[in-house]
């Protein structure tokens, strides 16, 4: 599954706004989510990943920044585990791009 730019989905901390405020003619403005720009977007990003699904992390599945990887040796048991991938990104609000999901794939 891939998730829609994840950075972007991280909303910045009210105290830290200021400081990604920038002027353009019609005003000044700040950032309300991370813009992938900013230097430790990633980092921040794949940390997130990894608090959110720290109990799945190699057990069933595989993070890499927004690219994850829900894995199962038998049919019953992906279902749950997608069940619990998706739960989790429903309670984080974590959006994914349906153009770059892709299920049932067998290894090998």
């Amino acid at each position: 599954m891939d998730a829609y730019s994840s950075s972007n989905q991280i909303l910045m901390h009210e105290n830290d706004k200021a400081k990604t405020s920038f002027i353009i003619e019609r005003g000044t403005y700040c950032y309300k989510a991370m813009p992938f720009g900013l230097k430790n977007a990633r980092a921040t990003c794949q940390r997130l990943v990894n608090k959110i699904f720290k109990e799945q992390i190699d057990k069933t599945m595989k993070v890499y920044v927004d690219d994850m990887l829900v894995k199962a040796t038998k049919h019953a048991d992906h279902i749950k585990n997608l069940t619990e991938a998706f739960c989790l990104l429903r309670q984080y609000r974590m959006k994914l791009n349906p153009s770059k999901c892709t299920f049932g794939v067998s290894s090998g």
